[in-house]
Parts: C-alpha cells; sequence; structure tokens
C-alpha cells in the first residue's frame, strides 16, 4: 500500500530572460506550399525569444535552453546563435539547447530566399535575433538564483493523430483522425526561488502549430502564444514552451486561416498547463499518509511534509551526456538531379496555368514546386555517407530527465521513454538544434505513402533504434550508484 507520493524536484540555480523577436511586417512569410501570399501582411501575436539558464548548486554545471517562436532554421543558423551566445553569455556552445516552438505561422528565415518577395529583410531580421539571442542568455545568466523545480502532469485533448485515410481519393491526407491514438501528456514545471518568489514555468506538450495554415497572412506563434498569455496572466512569470514529439499530432482544428481558431487552441492547452501547476505541492515536500482520524467514518488524512536528507540530496544531482546514432538512410533517397527536374517541370506548368487564369492549378503548381524547392534544401543539408549522425543531449537534474532530440519524432518516443522511467520527469524537446533529419516516423508508418514518410531522410526502424539508444543513456545516468559516485 503507497503510503508516500513524492513529487519530482530539481534544486540549481536558474534565471529567466525573455526578449520580443516578431520579424517586420512585409518579410517572406510563405511557408505553405498552398500559400498564395509570400509576404506577411500583419502580426497576430508576438514571437518571442525565452532563455532558461541552469546551473548546479556548485556552480559546476550550466545548461543554456533558448526557445525560439521560430518553425524552422538553417543548420548554420543554428550554429552561429549557439556561437555568439557561448561568447555573450559565457557558456560552452556544447550546454547550448535552442528549441524551436515550431508555429508555422512564422516568417521563413532562410537567408537562401533572400531574393523573393520580402526576403531582404531575412538576412538584417535573422542578425539582430543573433544579438538579442546573446543578450536575454547574459540576462538569464545574471539572475540566476538559487530555486527548485516542481514538475508534475495534466492532460489536454488538442493534440489528435493526423494521419487521415481519404477512401474517395485513395490517399492518406494530413489532418485529424478520430480514430488515431494521440499522447494527451502536459509535462508542467513550476520554478520557485528559494525565497519563494516565483520565476517561470515550462511547458512540454506534443502538438504541431499548424492551427493557421496557407490562408493565413499574419506573423503568428499559433496556439503558443494565447497558451503563454493563459499561464503568465496567473502566474506573473515567463512560460518556456518546449515541442516534444509531436510528428503524426497536430491540433484537432487546424489548416484554418483564422486567428481567433489559434487562440481557441492556445486557451485550451493554456487552461491544461495551469491544471497541472495547480496540483503541485510546495518545494521540498512530499504528500503522505498521517493516519486514521474518528469521525462519522474513521477518516484516512495526508499531510505534507518536508521530503527526506535523501529526496533532497538527490534532487540536486546533475549529470548530463551526448550522444550520436547513427541512422542510416533509406535507400530510396531521391537524388538532388531528379529533384531538380521535377521543380523545372512544375514550375513550367505553373507558368501554363497562369497564362489560361486557372487560380486553383496555379496554386497546386507552386505548392508542387515549392515541395521540390524544400527537398533540394533537405538533401543538401545531409551529411554524406551511409547513415544521418543524429545527436541528443541529455540532462539529468534531479528528479528529472531532459531529452533535446532534432528533427520530427513520431509520439511512441516520449512514451515508451516515460513508461520506461516512471519516477522521473521526462521533458523532451524536439526540433532542438537542429531540423534535420526530418521526421523520424514509426516503422508501421513507412511504406503507407504518408507525408511525413515521403519526406523522411532516415529508413524504417530509425525512431525504434534511437529510442532504445536513448532509454539506455538514461538509465545510466538514472543510476543512483553512479549518481553518488
Amino acid at each position: 500500500m503507497t503510503t508516500r507520493v513524492e513529487t519530482p524536484q530539481t534544486h540549481c540555480r536558474v534565471g529567466f530572460a525573455r526578449a520580443d523577436i516578431t520579424p517586420p511586417v512585409g518579410i517572406y512569410h510563405r511557408m505553405w506550399g498552398a500559400a498564395l501570399h509570400d509576404r506577411a501582411t500583419g502580426v497576430h501575436r508576438p514571437l518571442t525569444a525565452t532563455a532558461l539558464w541552469l546551473e548546479s548548486d556548485d556552480h559546476v554545471g550550466r545548461q543554456l535552453v533558448l526557445g525560439l517562436d521560430f518553425c524552422l532554421l538553417e543548420p548554420d543558423e543554428f550554429a552561429l546563435i549557439r556561437d555568439h551566445v557561448a561568447r555573450v553569455a559565457g557558456i560552452k556552445p556544447g550546454e547550448i539547447q535552442i528549441a524551436m516552438s515550431h508555429t508555422h505561422g512564422a516568417a521563413w528565415l532562410s537567408r537562401a530566399r533572400s531574393h523573393l518577395p520580402g526576403g531582404d529583410l531575412i538576412g538584417p531580421y535573422l542578425d539582430q535575433t543573433l544579438t538579442t539571442c546573446g543578450r536575454i542568455a547574459a540576462d538569464a545568466a545574471k539572475s540566476a538564483r538559487a530555486a527548485s523545480i516542481v514538475y508534475g502532469r495534466s492532460r489536454c485533448s488538442l493534440a489528435a493523430h493526423r494521419d487521415f485515410h481519404d477512401a474517395t481519393s485513395g490517399q492518406v491526407v494530413c489532418g485529424f483522425n478520430p480514430d488515431g491514438p494521440a499522447d494527451d501528456t502536459v509535462l508542467v514545471a513550476r520554478v520557485t526561488s528559494d525565497d519563494g518568489r516565483p520565476l517561470g514555468t515550462i511547458v512540454n506538450y506534443a502538438c504541431h502549430p499548424t492551427t493557421l495554415a496557407w490562408e493565413n497572412t499574419l506573423i503568428s506563434p499559433d496556439y503558443i502564444g494565447a497558451m503563454r498569455e493563459v499561464v503568465e496572466k496567473q502566474t506573473g512569470a515567463p512560460c518556456l514552451f518546449l515541442q516534444g514529439a509531436s510528428g503524426e499530432l497536430g491540433p484537432r482544428e487546424g489548416f484554418v486561416g483564422d486567428p481567433a481558431v489559434a487562440d481557441r487552441n492556445g486557451r485550451q492547452l493554456g487552461f491544461a498547463a495551469l491544471s497541472g501547476l495547480e496540483s503541485l505541492p510546495a518545494p521540498g515536500t512530499r504528500f503522505e499518509y498521517a493516519g486514521p482520524v474518528v469521525s462519522g467514518a474513521i477518516l484516512g488524512t495526508w499531510k505534507h511534509r518536508p521530503v527526506s536528507p535523501e529526496f533532497s540530496d538527490r534532487s540536486r544531482v546533475w549529470q548530463t551526456t551526448d550522444l550520436t546514432a547513427p541512422l542510416p538512410y533509406r535507400l530510396e533517397l531521391p537524388t538532388a538531379e531528379a529533384s531538380r527536374a521535377e521543380l523545372a517541370r512544375w514550375e513550367g506548368e505553373e507558368a501554363t496555368a497562369r497564362a489560361a487564369g486557372d487560380t486553383a492549378r496555379v496554386s497546386e503548381c507552386r505548392a508542387r514546386a515549392e515541395q521540390m524547392t524544400r527537398q533540394l534544401v533537405r538533401l543538401a543539408a545531409l551529411p554524406p555517407g551511409r547513415a544521418y549522425p543524429y545527436r541528443v543531449a541529455m540532462a539529468r537534474l534531479g528528479h528529472a530527465v531532459w531529452v533535446f532530440a532534432p528533427g520530427e519524432l513520431y509520439q511512441q518516443f516520449q512514451i515508451t521513454i516515460r513508461n520506461r522511467f516512471p519516477r522521473f520527469a521526462v521533458i523532451v524537446s524536439t526540433i532542438t538544434n537542429d531540423w534535420q533529419p526530418g521526421y523520424l516516423p514509426a516503422v508501421q508508418a513507412y511504406g503507407q505513402g504518408i507525408y511525413q514518410d515521403v519526406i523522411a531522410a532516415v529508413g524504417p526502424g530509425s525512431l525504434e533504434t534511437l529510442t532504445e539508444t536513448v532509454c539506455r543513456a538514461i538509465a545510466a545516468l538514472a543510476s543512483e550508484s553512479k549518481a553518488s559516485a
């Protein structure tokens, strides 16, 4: 019979800092292939950069988590940000984790698109953002103070499975599948200084920010903006959002042009996150059975009491590790030559459609051409060889494990890890430090003709191999004998 409930906690030094990084109106914005516009026409909600500085109690271990309201960045941009922030904030580049919220309402931030309408604004904007990231990283480091991070969970039904079989066309489309499984876990954390001040919160949830799609012409953080507003209004402190393993998950109501829908989705997640945050105990306490009380019935009472010295010591454990898993490229990976030929074909068909005044066909041709353009970018970014060197950064901070992974992983990655290590709070932050190698679908998703399968660079079984590799690394981090060594 369980007589004690202990909530995962971390004790370390923590600092938060926040800045507005909204791009200028008019910047190149065409994130969606089906979009008919090129430039952003306005702003729905600001985009933000949030710096979370984590430092061990003995000042030896450090991690900086930099959350950006971007969809994607080129690998060179990640490197530029990391190197600049390292110099300004006095931290090693390998200790910096750059996490994309993955909002599809942000501008398309690639210097390679500078020749397109509004593309001339991309380079100066990225240079300015680089400076901003360095500033808030330094601010977060300066503001760091002794604090406790208390972790919990709630549930939210915003995320839904998005691989749907269209029986009429015989296609598998990317949309709402009411029959598919969807992880509804909201991992939350409340950060409180040792003198009782609220420093910030963390919300880790898996759902593509694709409420707003090709009809939207506004710069937007998608549902994440309203979620932050709800949480920050209640807590009075900044909220860092970390995107979970959402490869096949998206909002139930998405692919629209109405910002009000994104706000509604965000409030749904925000209230769910607040539910989890409100349920958390005070730092340094546990909930335990206090014994019977005779009343009309014999009542069993529970009380919040201080944690044991052993639990307190473990909450200060600080261990980090990196691993590189070679994930074999798929055998049928398209070639750059074939992709360029396909791009030329669709550009020719678009010109024909424009001459004929066929708007619907123009939209389709633009989308197909855009697919090939992006495919060429992906192919150029893949390292040579037979396998992709997939790098994962992990940190055991007290009773929590933080996993920072690039690309877009299917939900079973986070579900498996959390099931394997139930006594730890497990934060899974994807699209972190790189978008490559793109999607990592579950093995059963290959060969179905779905979007994630079609553009995946690595072969079947890669996700499962990575999951087992990460679990072995976490098992080593979780070893109490190692932790006490």
